[in-house]
């Protein structure tokens, strides 16, 4: 059992229950704006509306973990049954995270072949990423920690790499105004996914300790927030904007 103090425990249970309406809240916004940009980028839009669904479920089932696992603010991180369950996380990021990339790539409206040569080297690494970040992540032994920690960070950067390069090359094709709002999506992808191997290197070493285990869980859902809530947005907003360009009337 992990002790946390009165501020710690009523820290991450907020946190955790931010984290679920911003999802829910994300999901209603992004389905009923479907019929405000063109046909043609909904698709990004649903995308959207997937990813935070998905991880507003999961939300769920980590708030009900955290709730289950506590007694008197005493957290049972032990892995066994009736424990914290972070394996959440990690199926929640093997279903959101690919849909994310196939989101970006569907709102860039590039051309089938460039789309599916983008999709099938993206969606492959994160799978890779998730599979081996998760081991470190419930590992109690720093070694362990460290090496799935940069085994997992070489597809996190290839990702982190194509993305970029391909927006950076979208932005001469994008419409008068948009290009600006497309260079600013790249640095909120660095930004956004920056927080999550932060978080993780905040939970390595030998523990947890209470300080850890809440760096780790407000990290991650802060992570979740900006790279699923805030950038579906900005996804959205470049999609009406595009929109606007191509002749879509308000």
């Amino acid at each position: 059992m992990l002790k946390l103090d009165s501020d710690q425990w009523n820290l991450i249970y907020n946190v955790f229950s931010f984290g679920l309406v911003s999802m829910l809240a994300c999901t209603v916004y992004t389905l009923v704006s479907q019929q405000r940009v063109l046909a043609k980028y909904r698709s990004a839009l649903v995308m959207s509306s997937m990813v935070t669904f998905i991880a507003a479920y999961h939300y769920m089932r980590i708030f009900d973990s955290f709730k289950e696992s506590s007694t008197d603010m005493s957290v049972n991180v032990s892995g066994e049954q009736g424990a914290f369950n972070e394996a959440y996380r990690y199926v929640d990021w093997l279903l959101t995270v690919p849909l994310l990339l196939v989101e970006v790539v569907a709102v860039l409206a590039l051309t089938k072949s460039v789309s599916t040569s983008l999709i099938t080297r993206l969606v492959p690494a994160s799978a890779v990423m998730i599979a081996l970040g998760y081991p470190g992540e419930i590992a109690s032994d720093q070694n362990t920690q460290v090496m799935y920690g940069v085994l997992s960070t070489i597809p996190f950067l290839y990702i982190l790499y194509i993305l970029f390069v391909e927006l950076t090359k979208s932005l001469a094709n994008q419409p008068e105004g948009v290009a600006a709002t497309v260079g600013r999506l790249r640095l909120l992808l660095i930004a956004t996914w920056g927080v999550y191997p932060i978080s993780y290197i905040l939970g390595m070493g030998e523990g947890p300790t209470a300080e850890q285990f809440v760096g780790v869980q407000v990290g991650y859902t802060i992570a979740d927030v900006l790279a699923k809530c805030v950038f579906g947005l900005t996804i959205y907003k470049i999609a009406r904007m595009k929109s606007a360009a191509e002749g879509m009337k308000e």
